[in-house]
């Protein structure tokens, strides 16, 4: 049971990081200069290219141990029967 409440935890925080990442880069990515960053004027921030890399990669890694977890859980209970 422990490994399915870990899954959900680990898919929540994917989703979270998703919606990061869309958010602070892929709204964006035609935006960048040759710096890497991009200016909003509406909310007065810059958004940074690297963003990318951080929001996207987390969200793999936490889509990737859901899934992990799910398929532990799965294969547990499998077994027990």
């Amino acid at each position: 049971m422990i490994r399915l409440f870990l899954s959900a935890i680990c898919l929540m925080l994917a989703v979270l990081l998703g919606a990061a990442y869309y958010d602070r880069y892929f709204k964006w990515r035609g935006c960048f200069n040759e710096l890497g960053r991009c200016f909003d004027p509406d909310t007065a921030t810059v958004m940074l290219e690297q963003s990318g890399l951080v929001w996207g990669t987390g969200s793999v890694i936490f889509l990737f141990a859901a899934i992990y977890q799910y398929w532990q859980f799965a294969r547990t209970r499998r077994r027990k029967k």
